[in-house]
């Protein structure tokens, strides 16, 4: 399991988080998205393997911007991946 995280530069209200989630959850395969308009982030886990690139496509159309880019590989913790 890998764990993205984003930088995200345009949401400014939980609606942005929701629409830059829908549109993630669309295209990709993920297991689990969180956005956060405060934080100016995106945490994605997803069993596939994806490049900036991939983001980009997504949500440059939209009016969002990715500004950084993370991948890690995700832990099983007792409660859920970290």
């Amino acid at each position: 399991m890998y764990k993205y995280t984003l930088g995200i530069d345009g949401m400014a209200c939980g609606a942005c988080e929701a629409h830059v989630k829908n549109k993630l959850i669309r295209r990709l395969n993920c297991k689990k998205v969180k956005a956060s308009h405060i934080k100016n982030n995106v945490v994605i886990f997803s069993e596939e393997i994806y490049k900036e690139e991939d983001f980009k496509k997504i949500l440059d159309p939209t009016g969002y911007i990715v500004t950084s880019y993370q991948c890690d590989l995700a832990t099983k913790k007792l409660f859920g991946w970290r």
